[in-house]
Parts: C-alpha cells; structure tokens; sequence
C-alpha cells in the first residue's frame, strides 16, 4: 500500500525519485511550479522537453497525461511533467485531474520511482478550488494501483496542507 505524507515547502528542495511537474501544454517552462523546477533544474530539462516537442509530442502534451524526463540538478532522477486541467465552472473537468495522478503513478512505475513528491496539480493559476484538489489528489492516489511506496504531497502554503490534511484525517 503507498503511504501518503503531506510536507509545507518548495517541491524543488525535496529529495525523491521523481518530482512531479504541474506543466503547461507546451513544455517549454511556464510560472509557479513550472517555472520554479525549471530553474532550479536546470537546461537539462528543458533539453530534453525540447526533443520531446521535436519528436511525439510535437503538439504538445495533452491535459491530463504525462511524461518523465531526467531532473537535471533537481535532488531527484526523473520529473514527471503532467498537465493539469484550467478549472471550469461551467464543466466538471474532475476526470481530467484525476488522469493527471493516475498518469504521473504509471511513468512513476515504468521508470521504477519508490517516492514521488506531488504538487496540488491545478490549484495554482488554473483555479481549481483547493479543498476539491485536494479530495481528488487523494482519492486517485489512494485508489490508484501502484508500486510506488511513497506519494509525498508538497504544498506551498499553509492553506494547501490544512485541506490535504483534512481529506487524509
């Protein structure tokens, strides 16, 4: 069974296997969590971002799917980037932000990651209500069949912990 931990603070202090990236469509860096692990990573990302883009993904990665590439100088071997849903509220967009966990868990597996830290995908710039993030983060990783022993919950601000401390007690 993966055991779940919340920690407060920057995800891309956090030592794991993989480190997953709230991307944009584009891959290219963006703001927030995007642009902060590609800073701190370094140009090796993004190199390899590039040769994505250049090769099967040339239109982009699609919401709600994912794909590992290395860390670069990011305390961890892989970043697994996935790209969330905008929230909408005139469309139940749930299924596309599950997709996103569930689909981080699955390269997490195929690339053999022990510990995967987490940010609360979507809940920044795209909106999403922090209380429903986190009730759908934690319901899919529970739900989620995984060899992944440790999914990590990094959450930037007090607020963001208090409700993926609530949806876990």
């Amino acid at each position: 069974m993966t055991r779940i931990t919340l920690v407060q603070g920057d995800i891309t202090r956090q030592t794991a296997d993989a480190i997953v990236n709230a991307a944009n469509s584009s891959l290219l860096g963006g703001g927030g969590v995007d642009g902060a692990i590609h800073r701190r990573g370094g140009p090796a990302i993004l190199a390899e971002c590039r040769k994505l883009r250049a090769g099967h993904l040339g239109k982009g990665l699609p919401t709600g799917q994912a794909v590992a590439t290395t860390a670069g100088e990011l305390d961890a071997r892989w970043v697994i980037h996935t790209v969330g849903p905008v929230h909408s509220a005139t469309e139940d967009r749930s299924a596309l932000l599950a997709s996103c966990y569930r689909e981080s868990l699955k390269r997490a597996d195929e690339l053999g990651a022990r510990t995967v830290a987490f940010p609360a995908v979507s809940t920044g710039i795209y909106g999403w209500p922090i209380d429903d993030g986190a009730r759908i983060a934690v319901t899919t990783v529970q739900e989620t069949d995984t060899t992944v022993e440790e999914v990590r919950f990094v959450l930037f601000d007090h607020h963001a912990y208090e409700a993926f401390a609530r949806r876990l007690a």
